[in-house]
């Protein structure tokens, strides 16, 4: 069997059926990847990486019940609460980061929402580090109509939102939301005309049939999220997952793949558990058509490789750093500058 024609194309579709998507799932692994590349190489530079930096402003506490997080104060994880960062402190992070190489910086509270006492302090660290000419994305919870519009104002090029998982399986992760009051927010900030950035987590206990409904909720929102982080769960001692068994490294990339085909425009973020993943398994992601990763000693909370580590690796590999504001999908927003060729990492 073969996936050609009708999955090697390259404009976006909203309308994939579950057939269809097992489908690919299924694909021999050569033809799947071999399909990936195709559609990767027609609206990006399959040598290009996006390097972006992840800082906790707002760290552990969170009212809710995330099984894979221990940020959550419903779990025993040994993490200690923090209050918000002041907004120089971020600034001061987020310069460090771009002399690093960085290119974008997410910055991320564990928060069900944010009060609307710290919108004032969030939007000025959205400023700043547009100031700096990298792009910016947040991530705070769920959000109000008003609370949408100041981040829009305030010029933030991507929110993210994540839906963790299919929808099947999401009262099996979370129990203090539902997977509806995710959609609404996505649809908040599309209307907003911001990016969306939202992926999911795998290596949760999910069925091959949960990573399938993931994608296609994702492939087949109104439109396509212009940023797709995939996650392998970190597990981490204290949560309910903690004990969730690892992802095998091809099935890891087969869900690279298969997101690469369904949102051929998105940049696919090679996001959580590149700690635990070979030098090969990330290769073999890069090829599955992801052209995203986080660099710094560690994302929110957890480990990520060293930046000496990664050098090597993307040296090996030939890869160059994307410019900031260069992916085909994004929206303009407010305040986005001209992209700065000069400041791109080399």
């Amino acid at each position: 069997m073969t996936i050609y024609p009708q999955f090697s194309e390259t404009e976006p579709r909203h309308n994939w059926t579950r057939d269809e998507v097992e489908g690919l799932f299924t694909q021999p692994f050569n033809d799947l990847i071999f399909a990936a590349q195709t559609v990767h190489r027609a609206h990006f530079d399959a040598n290009e990486v996006q390097f972006s930096q992840l800082l906790s402003i707002k760290t552990g506490g969170c009212p809710e019940d995330c099984g894979y997080c221990n940020q959550s104060a419903s779990f025993d994880t040994g993490l200690k609460a923090s209050k918000l960062m002041q907004v120089e402190a971020v600034l001061s992070e987020a310069q460090k980061a771009k002399d690093g190489g960085a290119t974008r910086f997410c910055m991320g509270a564990a928060w069900r929402e944010p009060k609307d006492r710290d919108m004032a302090a969030v939007c000025a660290m959205i400023k700043g580090v547009k100031a700096m000419g990298m792009e910016t994305c947040m991530t705070l919870g769920m959000l109000s109509d008003d609370q949408t519009t100041k981040l829009r104002d305030a010029g933030l090029d991507y929110y993210n939102h994540n839906i963790d998982t299919s929808p099947e399986y999401y009262d099996k992760v979370i129990s203090t939301r539902v997977f509806q009051d995710r959609l609404d927010t996505l649809e908040r900030v599309r209307n907003a005309g911001m990016n969306v950035c939202c992926g999911g987590i795998v290596g949760m206990g999910e069925q091959d049939s949960d990573r399938v409904g993931m994608l296609m909720a994702l492939a087949n929102l109104p439109e396509h999220p212009q940023s797709v982080p995939i996650n392998a769960l970190m597990p981490t001692t204290g949560t309910p997952l903690g004990q969730s068994d690892e992802l095998h490294p091809v099935e890891f990339a087969r869900m690279i793949a298969v997101a690469r085909i369904m949102m051929p425009k998105s940049v696919v973020r090679l996001s959580a558990g590149r700690e635990n993943m070979s030098d090969e398994m990330q290769a073999l992601c890069f090829l599955a058509g992801a052209n995203s990763i986080f660099v710094g000693e560690k994302l929110l909370t957890t480990s990520n490789p060293g930046k000496t580590h990664d050098d090597v690796l993307i040296e090996r590999l030939g890869l160059r750093s994307m410019d900031a504001h260069t992916n085909p999908s994004a929206h303009e927003v407010p305040g986005k500058p001209a992209p700065n060729h000069a400041d791109a990492a080399e």
